[in-house]
């Protein structure tokens, strides 16, 4: 009977070695997947991340290029005062020579 009882107790311990693997080999699926699962998670929230700092750098962006059009315009506005300014002092100046030069064609 003993030898009946090792066989059994063989029998048994292969059964349950191979409980252990066969939970172990379970086990590990389980982990990839999760794994597989998280790795999907933080790679979506990398693209959400990075989409977020492309829009926030795209939206400075705007902002300093308005910024850079209204300095321009604004210089664009000084420049174009100035020319106005210049051509109405000209106005005068060219409205008397207009009248000089038709006073001699006139006494001419």
């Amino acid at each position: 009977m003993a030898k009946d009882k090792i066989l059994s107790e063989i029998k048994q311990a292969e059964t349950n070695a191979r409980n252990l693997v066969d939970n172990a080999v379970k086990e590990k699926n389980e982990r990839i997947s999760k794994a597989r699962v998280e790795a999907r998670e933080i790679i979506k929230q990398a693209e959400v991340d990075a989409q977020k700092a492309a829009q926030s750098t795209l939206r400075s962006a705007e902002r300093e290029l308005a910024s850079e059009k209204q300095k321009i315009i604004e210089k664009g506005k000084e420049e174009a005062a100035i020319i106005a300014q210049n051509a109405k002092a000209r106005v005068d100046l060219a409205v008397e020579n207009l009248i000089r030069e038709f006073e001699r064609a006139i006494h001419a």
